[in-house]
């Protein structure tokens, strides 16, 4: 089976946020993730970490104003000194919690700027930051994620759109973030994209569709994604991003370890 790591911004909810380390631990889990770790000292989250002998393995750069509903200023051209100063931050953090991944929301689009510009923005910050987390040995994750549903006017929303930029920049440690929930969304074909887009794929994530949440809720068939994974030899972390239907413990019933 996948590597199978929880992501503690979406469960174990029931409980505050610094126990849910400890939550994730007592059901099994060996690897967490979160979506920002800024609110909190990187000392503290380290220990967490080497207390509940958990691995983190991804969060995300800083948003801009995520509590203003932005999601990622990476596409913004006003904002890319305060997008340098967040890979600052995030390779900071990476350093403290063993962290080797860490993925770029790529932002709102806004409707008054042209695509182009955007798109160029959007390229120069990725290959500005790229070269900076090489120089730590990490690797820059690029996020497609539906603007039909969840986040309306996000600027990098198909797969085809994170392909098509790491294809330009042409960096080695540029890789997608495949979130299995948003792909299929935008345009479905899971086992297939996996397939023929594993080489560019280097992190997994996985809801049910429709709702987002757990596994055996919706129309996709999580027994055969997770056996074609391994069939593929995916050597990669697959995270639990889903928000369960009633309560955390109940909906692990998917949870092989």
């Amino acid at each position: 089976m996948p590597k199978f790591a929880a992501n503690l911004s979406m469960l174990f909810t029931e409980q505050p946020f610094l126990k849910r380390f400890k939550a994730a631990s007592e059901q099994g889990f060996e690897f967490v993730e979160y979506l920002f770790p800024y609110e909190w000292p990187a000392e503290l989250l380290a220990e967490q970490l080497k207390q509940h002998k958990l691995k983190q393995v991804l969060f995300n750069l800083p948003p801009g104003d995520w509590a203003a509903g932005e999601r990622g200023i990476a596409c913004l051209p006003d904002r890319i000194a305060e997008y340098k100063t967040g890979i600052d931050q995030a390779i900071n953090y990476a350093k403290v919690l063993g962290v080797t991944q860490v993925n770029c929301l790529a932002g709102l689009a806004p409707e008054h700027l042209e695509h182009h510009i955007l798109w160029q923005t959007f390229r120069n910050n990725l290959d500005y930051a790229a070269q900076r987390l090489q120089e730590h040995g990490i690797t820059l994750l690029i996020e497609p994620i539906n603007s039909k549903v969840d986040i309306p006017h996000f600027f990098i929303d198909t797969l085809e759109k994170a392909l098509n930029i790491i294809a330009e920049l042409k960096h080695s440690n540029i890789k997608v973030q495949f979130d299995i929930y948003h792909i299929q969304i935008m345009q479905g074909n899971i086992l297939r994209s996996l397939e023929k887009h594993l080489p560019s794929i280097a992190h997994i994530q996985f809801a049910d569709n429709p709702g987002r949440h757990e596994p055996g809720t919706g129309e996709l068939n999580f027994n055969t994604i997770f056996k074609h994974l391994d069939k593929l030899n995916y050597t990669g972390y697959t995270s639990a991003e889903y928000i369960p239907l009633h309560d955390t413990p109940s909906s692990l019933h998917w949870f092989d370890h």
